[in-house]
């Protein structure tokens, strides 16, 4: 039985950075003991990494996922566009990076309550689209995506990996 839990987005502030290196590490770690090569970067992460989160950060692109107790569920980075994955586009999209559920939360739901939760705002804000990546060698999250009705729309190569890109239609 899943659970049902409200929760919150807290913008992630430029001192918490550490946090979200420490929760994309984490998850990294969980993904490298599944014998998938996913986010293995974010283990002893580069400069580079840590530019790409405090740009995040400093855009409000971050946020922490919880619960009105305040405990942390995870996080998130959703973004107005992305133009490296996605490059110039004519719809009016949500994108979404970095979802991070904790561990003990995991296989209860709350990646799927997340992301509904995004796409009610961006409903509200006119997207057409709810859009997000996964890697192509991590069959298990493709899947889990294209469960929750994502539609590969593309593929991105970059240094790191090739991604799948996933897109929703939303519903205005």
């Amino acid at each position: 039985m899943k659970e049902t839990m409200d929760f919150t987005f807290n913008q992630i502030e430029s001192n918490e950075k550490d946090i979200v290196l420490d929760l994309l590490k984490e998850a990294a770690e969980k993904i490298s003991k599944m014998n998938i090569d996913h986010w293995q970067n974010w283990k002893n992460h580069s400069a580079q990494d840590i530019k790409w989160v405090e740009e995040g950060i400093n855009n409000n692109e971050f946020f922490f996922i919880n619960t009105l107790d305040n405990q942390n569920l995870g996080m998130v980075r959703i973004l107005n566009e992305d133009k490296l994955y996605w490059g110039d586009q004519e719809h009016k999209s949500k994108y979404i990076h970095s979802l991070v559920i904790n561990e003990a939360y995991n296989g209860k739901g709350y990646g799927n309550m997340v992301l509904q939760k995004i796409a009610h705002k961006a409903i509200k804000e006119n997207c057409k689209y709810l859009r997000l990546d996964a890697d192509s060698q991590n069959p298990k999250l493709c899947a889990y995506y294209e469960n929750l009705g994502f539609q590969k729309v593309g593929l991105k190569k970059l240094n790191q990996s090739v991604y799948n890109l996933y897109q929703k239609e939303l519903i205005l």
